[in-house]
C-alpha cells in the first residue's frame, strides 16, 4: 500500500470516520480505523458490530494495500499535520506516515481479524441534505438518553410516500416534525427506529453535498439496517447503523385536535425570561406560567429561598391558565423552533402544551413540540 492524498481531505475523512469508533471496543482490533488504496482511491472504514462509517476519497494510489490502524491515533496526528501532502506506505507490521518534515511510525493491527462492513440496503430515496439535517436536529432534541429504556433513546422516521415523519419522546416530551423528499418508490411505506445519537451525527455531517440518499430495507437482505450516503469535499460518506429494536409508543394520538387556550409570543421575548426566571429555580422544580389579559407571567423560587418574577406581552385567545414547566425542557423547544413568534396551545393545566412556530400566511409548521406539565410548589 502506498499512495498520497491532501492533508485537510485525508484529515476530514479520519477525523469524521473515527468519531463512530466504540469508546470501549469489545476487541482491540475495533478501536482500528482500516485503510484501503485501490484503483478507485483510498477507502477509510470504521465498524463496531452497531454503526458503520465508510469515506472513499481521491488520492495518488501508487500500490494498491490495506491497513488496520489505531483510529483516534490516526484523527490525533492529521489534526496535527502541516498544510502539505501527505504520504502513507506500509512498512511490514508499521505504517509510515510522511508529511512535509514529520514522520510517523504507526503499528498497526491484525487486519485479518478486523469485520466486514456490512452492505448499503438498497436505496429508498434522497432528501436535500440541509432540510435533513436541520429537520433532525429538532427531532432530536426530546429523544430519550437513559439507556435502560433503549427504545426511547431513537428517533422514529417514517416513510408514507414524498412524507418523511420523524417522532422522538422522552416520556415527558414528544417532538414531530415532518418534511418532503424523493422517493424511489412512490407509494413506499416504511417504517424504522433509528438511534437518535447516530441520526443527529449523521445527518449533520452529510451537509457538504447538496442531497443525502437514506436506503432503508422493507425485507429480506438489508433488513435491520438503515443507511445514510452523502457526497463530501473529498468524495464520497457512508454510514449504516442497525435499527434499534422494540414498539416505539403509539404518540401521534397524544397532540390534541381542539385546544381551549393559545397563546401567541414572541420567542426570543420568552426564551430570555425563562433563563432569568430560572436562575432562581431549584432542581427539578417548575418555572410557572401565569396566562392572563395579554400576559405571560413567569414565577420561580419559594418560600424563604431566592424568588423571580417577569410578565411579557402575548395575545391570548381563551380562558386563562396557571401550569408549570421544566424551564431547560421549555428551553429546548422553544429554541429548535425556528420562527419569530412560537404559540403555546393548551387544552387545560394538567395536560400537555403543544408549542409551534406562528406563521403569518396560516401555513402549518413543520414541527411541533408537545411537553408535560410539572407539579408546581404550592
Amino acid at each position: 500500500m502506498k499512495f498520497r492524498v491532501e492533508r485537510d481531505v485525508l484529515a476530514d475523512a479520519v477525523a469524521w470516520a473515527a468519531r463512530s469508533l466504540p469508546v470501549r471496543p469489545s476487541a482491540p482490533v475495533l478501536a482500528g480505523l482500516l485503510i484501503e488504496a485501490n484503483d478507485e482511491g483510498l477507502v477509510l472504514s470504521t465498524f463496531d458490530y452497531e454503526t458503520s462509517a465508510r469515506a472513499t476519497l481521491r488520492a495518488d494510489v501508487t500500490e494498491n494495500g490495506r491497513a488496520l490502524v489505531s483510529g483516534r491515533l490516526l484523527s490525533d496526528i492529521c489534526r496535527s499535520l502541516p498544510a502539505k501532502p501527505v504520504d502513507m506506505v506500509i512498512d511490514g507490521a508499521r505504517v509510515s506516515l510522511t508529511c512535509g518534515s514529520a514522520r510517523f511510525s504507526l503499528q498497526t493491527l491484525p487486519v485479518d481479524e478486523y469485520p466486514s462492513l456490512p452492505d448499503m440496503p438498497t436505496a429508498t430515496g434522497t432528501v436535500q441534505s440541509d432540510v435533513f439535517a436541520h429537520a433532525v436536529a429538532q427531532a432530536v432534541t426530546a429523544a430519550g438518553r437513559d439507556d435502560m429504556l433503549p427504545v426511547l433513546t431513537g428517533v422514529r422516521i417514517e416513510i408514507e410516500g414524498s412524507t418523511i415523519s420523524l417522532l422522538a419522546t422522552d416520556r415527558f416530551r414528544l417532538s414531530h416534525r415532518e418534511l418532503g423528499w424523493d422517493p424511489r418508490t412512490p407509494d413506499e411505506s416504511l417504517a424504522a427506529l433509528v438511534p437518535a445519537k447516530v441520526l443527529g451525527e449523521t445527518a449533520k455531517s452529510l451537509t457538504a453535498g447538496s442531497e443525502v440518499t437514506i436506503a432503508l430495507a422493507a425485507g429480506g437482505a438489508g433488513e435491520g439496517i438503515i443507511g445514510f450516503e452523502g457526497a463530501s469535499a473529498g468524495g464520497v460518506r457512508r454510514t449504516t447503523t442497525r435499527l434499534l429494536d422494540g414498539e416505539f409508543p403509539k404518540v401521534r394520538s397524544l397532540f390534541p385536535s381542539e385546544h381551549q387556550t393559545v397563546a401567541k409570543v414572541k420567542k426570543s421575548d420568552l426564551v430570555e425570561s425563562v433563563k432569568r426566571v430560572a436562575l432562581v429555580a431549584e432542581r427539578n422544580t417548575a418555572v410557572q406560567l401565569k396566562f392572563s389579559d395579554g400576559v405571560v407571567t413567569l414565577d420561580a423560587g419559594s418560600g424563604d429561598e431566592a424568588q423571580a418574577s417577569e410578565s411579557i406581552e402575548a395575545e391570548i385567545d381563551g380562558e386563562d391558565i396557571v401550569t408549570g414547566f421544566n424551564p431547560q425542557f421549555l428551553l429546548d423547544g422553544l429554541t429548535a423552533i425556528d420562527e419569530d413568534h412560537v404559540e403555546l396551545a393548551f387544552t387545560q393545566s394538567s395536560k400537555p402544551v403543544v408549542i409551534s412556530g406562528s406563521r403569518e400566511d396560516g401555513t402549518t409548521p413543520a414541527f411541533r413540540y408537545l411537553l408535560m406539565p410539572r407539579r408546581l410548589l404550592s
